[in-house]
C-alpha cells in the first residue's frame, strides 16, 4: 500500500506493521519520516535496532539473519536498511521477496531508498514490497507549493508570515528544502512566537539557493522567465561555464523542436517521447511546451544557440554581445507563449 507523507503518523496510530518503505526526491522528508517510524517502533516496544546499508558487495545473507535471529534481550527489533543506489540486484531482490514471505510482528524492516525511476517502480522487487507493507514516498513540493510548505513548517514552531513574505523565502531557497528548514529554525532562535514581518525575513534568510543546470532545464521548458532569470543569474554568479549552460538549454530545444516535428508527423507520444528519453515529469513540462510553442519560434531558438555557440567558441566575427544576455533572449523566445 502506498501512502503520502501526511498520512505516515495516522496510520502509525492504528499499529506499527512489519514493513516500510521509505523513498524519494527529498532527503530531508525522508529522513524525517524514517525518524518518525524508528520513534513509533521504539513506543510500540521494538527496542533494539540493527542498521544494515547495501553497498557493492553486501552480503544480503545480513538481512535474513538480522530478521531471523532472536533479539539478544529478548525485546522485537526493528532494522534499518538503506539501499542508497536504489538497486538491491538479483540476490537483493531474493532477499527482500524472502523477507515479504515470512514477516513476524517481532521484527520491522524500515527499508529507505532513495527516489526511484519508472523502471524501478515497475520492478518485480519493488512491486512485491508494495503489496506486502507501507510505501511512504516524499516528494519536495513543486515551487509554486514552496510557500505553503513554509508556512507549515513555520505554524510548527507557532509563527507565522504574510504571503509576501513566504515567497521570498520559496525564492531565495530555490526549491532547496534542506535550506529552507535551516532558515525556518534560524527564524525560531532569532524571533518569538508570532507574526513575522517581510523585513524580519529578509534580515535573517541567506541567499542559500543552490543553482544548477536542472533548474534552468526546468524553468525553460515551464516558460518561467522568472525563474529563468534567476538561476541565469545565479549560474553567472557562481562561475558556471557557458559552454554547460548553453549545452543544457540546446538540449531542450532539440528535443521540443524533435517532439513538435513528430507529433506533426503523426508519431504516437508515448513512442516519441520514448525515442527522446522523455521520462516521468518531464513528460508533462515537453507535452505542455510543444503544445504551446510554434515552429517559428523554436528555428527561431536553434538558430541563436548556434550564433551563441559560435560566439563562445571565438568564431562569430560580428560578436553576439554578451553571452549571459545571450541565454536570457534565449529564454524569452521560448517565454513568449
Amino acid at each position: 500500500m502506498q501512502i503520502k507523507g501526511e498520512q505516515l503518523a495516522a496510520q502509525l496510530e492504528q499499529g506499527i506493521k512489519p514493513l516500510y518503505v521509505v523513498c524519494g526526491d527529498a532527503p530531508l522528508l525522508v529522513l524525517e519520516a524514517a525518524d518518525t517510524i524508528r520513534h513509533s517502533a521504539r513506543q510500540q516496544g521494538y527496542t533494539e535496532r540493527e542498521v544494515l546499508t547495501a553497498l557493492a558487495g553486501f552480503d544480503w545473507g545480513q538481512l535474513a539473519a538480522a530478521t531471523d535471529n532472536l533479539s539478544l534481550f529478548g525485546g522485537r527489533k526493528l532494522v534499518d536498511l538503506r539501499i542508497p543506489n536504489g538497486k538491491p540486484g538479483k540476490d537483493g531482490s531474493a532477499a527482500l521477496a524472502s523477507y515479504c514471505q515470512r514477516m513476524s510482528p517481532d521484527n520491522v524492516l524500515l527499508l529507505t531508498l532513495p527516489q526511484l525511476d519508472w523502471k524501478e517502480e515497475k520492478a518485480a522487487w519493488f512491486t512485491t514490497l508494495a503489496q506486502a507493507g507501507i510505501v511512504v514516498r516524499l516528494n519536495a513540493p513543486p515551487l509554486a507549493e514552496l510557500p505553503g510548505w513554509i508556512a507549515g513548517r513555520l505554524r510548527r514552531q507557532q509563527q507565522q508570515a504574510e504571503a509576501e513574505g513566504l515567497r521570498f523565502m520559496a525564492e531565495r531557497v530555490e526549491g532547496n528544502l534542506l535550506a529552507a528548514h535551516q532558515e525556518i529554525q534560524k527564524l525560531a532562535l532569532l524571533y518569538p512566537a508570532g507574526h513575522l514581518s517581510l523585513e524580519q525575513i529578509r534580515e535573517a534568510v541567506l541567499n542559500v539557493a543552490r543553482y544548477n543546470v536542472d533548474d534552468l532545464r526546468e524553468a525553460l521548458l515551464a516558460g518561467d522567465l522568472s525563474r529563468l532569470t534567476r538561476t541565469l543569474e545565479g549560474l553567472q554568479q557562481e562561475g558556471e561555464s557557458p559552454v554547460l549552460v548553453l549545452w543544457a538549454m540546446t538540449e531542450e530545444i532539440r528535443t521540443l523542436a524533435q517532439a513538435k516535428a513528430g507529433l506533426a508527423r503523426g508519431q504516437a507520444q508515448d513512442s516519441l517521447f520514448r525515442e527522446l528519453r522523455v521520462w516521468g515529469p518531464r513528460q508533462g513540462l515537453v507535452r505542455r511546451a510543444v503544445q504551446a510553442l510554434g515552429g517559428r519560434a523554436l528555428k527561431e531558438a536553434l538558430e541563436l544557440a548556434a550564433r551563441l555557440d559560435r560566439s563562445i567558441k571565438g568564431l562569430d566575427a560580428g560578436g553576439s554581445g554578451n553571452v549571459w544576455e545571450g541565454f536570457l533572449r534565449l529564454g524569452l523566445l521560448l517565454a513568449r507563449r
